[in-house]
């Protein structure tokens, strides 16, 4: 196949390609025309250019699934420098396909899938073959996850056939649909462009430029290609956090406010309960009022920790749990005492680039790097902690200044970030690391590999909690995919049946005012515990089948949910009831499961109301 069709670029001052497709698309541009000699050697297909330029595409098997991974290269091999503004991640050029599935997201709404018909999208060929019919989409910023998740499927209603890809890009990308000739649909994705990421790259002479990598995976449903996408994911999980470890944070028990004292009345309630790790949250730092005017100043308070945390460490452990932190150490806000500090941080436009009160520090700064140094890794080891929560709560927007255009820059800065995730674990090799941005704002591919695990949303107790979780299955590992129940004194059953249910969707993490809890709801929560450890290996290794919602509103939810994950010989089924509900059987039997068909080796939970919930493990 002509690498033309297989991916493409744009230089600065070369023609755009006309018929409408200016500021819409960078495709079938005259840079293309120069590359006119192809080469084929195994998975690897290049073209190269009378004067020495250079596009490669390499296709690889995945070696953790049945999918595809494609990496797309630019070499400069001329004279001159040539300045990029356009370079594809990947280029399907035939696809067949009448529908286009997307996910989007929002804060505390993340993974919701939109699916669209082509036709009524407008994107049905013009009528003589020339005008581009275009639809692109994506996210600027440094929140990879804002308004879609970098993932698109496409699908052919008539041979039920699905084609999908995830980007691997943890900055601006955008994933975009044209269609020009005939009935089929060219999809296309990489680097948000200089249209619509304001990125541009200038690669000198014997430089290669690598695009940040896509996989592609195809099948014969939504489920089925998202599974294969998402075990293509091969995440740096720590060696101790291998067997689905418990997680108890205490924001919603102390809200910004942890305190010695009130820590170790959280160790001393939870010890014995099978919790491998005790995470304080903010405010254990400087002389917090509002917590998250003091970012920036890492000092201990020695008002809530006057003996320093290292006290705090050792009672957590010696109570059999892995002590965690939380750290939103890539900004610095007005009270931390850096925040006038103005030549380490991000600029746009010669000054700070300053978002909702917060600074970005520039991490390719190496004075920042050893800021950091000192007071995050110096402080996880000195302290004995084995566990961090990374937030990440504003982006820095399109793009900020630099050698580069606005966009290119924006990329540099993240992966300056990534690049501390690294050295954190090179520092300490057991670091369990927690992926968390607002909650889901950093769910992506690249991001999740360097993490155990990532906060699944800040939905934490509203009623959206299991719908969030269950959409996340189609982009990220359940294995890291940590789902909060939180507990309250003033929870009915029903209500603790429905927060632990969720759980049962990813991995186990627990919040709250347990130490209010009766000895009847402390039963409950240790029954979700115990069915939890059951149904882990299901969690971990197994293939979402089936995962269905019937309501349109996520603030006002109505119907139930079915999720339905299989794994060797066994079954997990999580129910959970909204608004206007029906019993599980009425509601799998509409979708043609008799639920009960398979033997029941466990139960936990009751859905006899709406909003309520039940889950089983069913032997096969």
């Amino acid at each position: 196949m002509n690498i033309k069709n297989l991916a493409q670029c744009k230089l600065v001052g070369d023609e755009y390609c006309g018929f409408y497709s200016a500021g819409l698309t960078m495709l079938d541009n005259s840079s293309m025309r120069r590359f006119n000699n192809t080469y084929e050697s195994g998975s690897q297909t290049a073209l190269t250019s009378d004067d020495g330029l250079k596009l490669t595409v390499s296709y690889e098997k995945s070696p953790y699934s049945d999918a595809t991974e494609v990496v797309t290269s630019f070499e400069n091999g001329s004279g001159a420098p040539v300045t990029l503004e356009m370079l594809t991640s990947f280029l399907l050029p035939e696809v067949k396909a009448d529908k286009i599935h997307r996910i989007l997201s929002f804060w505390s709404a993340e993974g919701r899938v939109k699916t669209d018909d082509l036709a009524e999208l407008n994107m049905e060929h013009s009528w003589n073959n020339m005008a581009f019919r275009v639809e692109k989409f994506g996210n600027v910023g440094s929140m990879p996850v804002r308004k879609y998740f970098p993932f698109v499927a496409l699908e052919d209603s008539e041979t039920h056939s699905f084609t999908a890809v995830q980007l691997y890009s943890p900055a601006s990308w955008q994933i975009e649909l044209t269609v020009r000739a005939g009935d089929v649909v060219r999809v296309s994705g990489g680097i948000a462009d200089r249209d619509f990421g304001q990125w541009t790259k200038t690669v000198k002479p014997g430089e290669t430029f690598v695009a940040p990598k896509a996989v592609v995976a195809t099948g014969s449903s939504l489920e089925e290609v998202c599974d294969k996408l998402v075990k293509a994911q091969h995440p740096d999980i720590s060696p101790v956090d291998n067997k689905m470890g418990i997680t108890f944070n205490e924001y919603c028990a102390t809200w910004g406010n942890p305190t010695i004292d009130n820590l170790k009345k959280l160790a001393d309630k939870i010890a014995g309960k099978g919790i491998q790790y005790l995470v304080m949250d903010s405010g254990w730092y400087s002389d917090c009022g509002n917590w998250w005017e003091y970012r920036g100043d890492w000092s201990i308070n020695k008002n809530r920790f006057p003996n320093g945390l290292r006290e705090l460490t050792d009672y957590i452990r010696g109570k059999g749990m892995i002590p965690g932190i939380w750290y939103e150490f890539e900004v610095a806000a007005p009270k931390s005492g850096v925040y006038d500090n103005p030549e380490h941080f991000v600029k746009k436009d010669g000054v700070p680039l300053t978002v909702g009160g917060a600074r970005f520090w520039d991490l390719e700064d190496p004075y920042v790097e050893a800021y950091l140094d000192k007071y995050v890794i110096g402080n996880l080891k000195d302290n004995g902690f084995g566990y961090i929560k990374v937030d990440y709560n504003d982006s820095m927007g399109v793009g900020c200044d630099g050698p580069e255009g606005p966009g290119e820059n924006l990329r540099k800065k993240v992966l300056a970030t990534q690049e501390y995730f690294k050295k954190m674990r090179r520092e300490l090799p057991d670091l369990v690391i927690e992926n968390c941005s607002s909650g889901g704002h950093r769910l992506e591919p690249s991001f999740m590999e360097l993490a155990s695990q990532a906060s699944f949303s800040d939905a934490h107790e509203i009623s959206s909690l299991p719908l969030i979780a269950a959409n996340l299955h189609r982009v990220i590992r359940p294995e890291q995919s940590q789902i909060w129940a939180v507990m309250r004194a003033t929870d009915s059953d029903s209500r603790i049946f429905y927060s632990i249910c969720a759980t049962f969707l990813g991995r186990m993490g627990l919040s709250g005012d347990v130490y209010d809890l009766s000895d009847h709801q402390w039963g409950l929560l240790d029954g979700g515990i115990d069915f939890y450890r059951e149904a882990a290996p299901i969690i971990k290794d197994g293939y979402t089948f089936f995962n269905c919602a019937d309501t349109k509103s996520y603030n006002n939810p109505t119907g139930s949910q079915l999720v339905l994950r299989v794994f060797e010989d066994k079954v997990l089924c999580v129910y959970h009831r909204f608004a206007g509900s029906e019993d599980i059987e009425t509601f799998a039997g509409k979708y043609g499961i008799n639920i009960f068909s398979h033997n029941p080796l466990r139960r936990y939970g009751r859905a006899q109301e709406d909003f309520s919930a039940e889950a089983y493990i069913f032997e096969k």
